[in-house]
């Protein structure tokens, strides 16, 4: 594609194609596209493969994700499809309310619409949970819903994570959270997207925010992404790494407020367009019966059931 498709969830700076493909010697059309093109003859040939025609758009931003490598993006492909196969409970297509509403009074999440400098996307998870009566199983799924509308939608330079704990009651939290499931979650979302995760910033002055990191956090992630951590305090060392001026005005910027961002986003995942789109990556999955070797398992599963430590670029 020569330009970004407008949306209506997301913003980008003037050069932010230019930037990104930039970053990966991509900055050709030329290149782009026989990139794309060694992907797609890839892909034809995998038999196992339960769908093999994904449009040049979404190979594209696959390739981008993988910081212009064709070889990571063939791997983040087939890791996706057999996600879809292994674990297809977080894959499963809900009305994107009926997911969310248990948590009405728990959570208030979505992605900001500008991206920061360095054509970042920032994604916001507000809790204002002082107790917690059920599990997380459901935001799970929809936090695997999100995954696909940014691989279906978003071009940008990787992504910025802010968890505002300030309202909430950690140990609580703490109580409702299966390692096991979170883990599984964590995995679809940096193994098989591939997503690069520059920061995990959690805002809070709890002293329990430590507890929580060490015996949630870094059980699930590696130690590189551990490295990204940050805890604030207040929003003024915050702001050093998202900057203030796309913050949501509860932060002291000048974007909309939080609770609009999250009901324009439960709006647009409704849309007939992305349920549609959900039902036709569906069909993404393997069929392991004609797979021509079990080094995938090897190398990335290992045993049925248990996963090894996220890898992040």
């Amino acid at each position: 594609m020569e330009t970004i498709p407008k949306n209506r969830m997301f913003e980008y700076r003037d050069d932010t194609m230019k930037f990104v493909r930039e970053q990966y010697n991509l900055n050709t059309p030329a290149r782009i596209n026989q990139a794309i093109d060694i992907l797609e003859d890839w892909i034809k040939k995998q038999c196992h493969f339960g769908k093999t025609d994904f449009s040049r758009e979404y190979l594209e931003r696959a390739i981008i994700i993988c910081k212009g490598s064709t070889e990571k993006a063939k791997k983040k492909l087939d890791k996706t499809c057999t996600f879809r196969t292994l674990m297809p409970a977080f894959f499963e297509i809900h009305n994107p309310r009926d997911l969310v509403k248990e948590y009405d009074n728990i959570v208030i999440d979505g992605f900001l619409p500008k991206l920061t400098k360095d054509h970042y996307r920032v994604y916001v998870l507000r809790n204002i949970g002082k107790r917690f009566e059920s599990s997380f199983s459901n935001y799970y799924k929809f936090t695997i819903m999100l995954c696909e509308y940014l691989q279906r939608y978003d071009y940008c330079n990787g992504i910025l994570v802010l968890f505002d704990y300030r309202e909430t009651n950690i140990m609580e939290l703490l109580k409702n959270i299966s390692i096991m499931e979170l883990r599984q979650a964590l995995t679809i979302v940096v193994e098989g997207f591939s997503f690069r995760i520059k920061g995990l910033h959690f805002l809070t002055s709890s002293k329990t925010i430590e507890t929580f990191i060490n015996m949630v956090v870094k059980q699930v992630l590696n130690e590189k992404l551990v490295n990204r951590i940050h805890v604030h305090k207040d929003i003024s060392t915050l702001k050093e790494h998202i900057p203030l001026e796309i913050l949501p005005v509860e932060y002291g910027g000048k974007e909309k407020s939080m609770e609009k961002i999250h009901n324009e986003l439960i709006d647009e995942l409704s849309t007939k367009e992305f349920m549609d789109y959900l039902q036709e990556m569906s069909a993404a999955k393997t069929d392991e019966s004609k797979r021509q070797t079990d080094k995938f398992y090897e190398q990335y599963l290992g045993t049925p059931g248990s996963f090894r430590s996220l890898s992040v670029d």
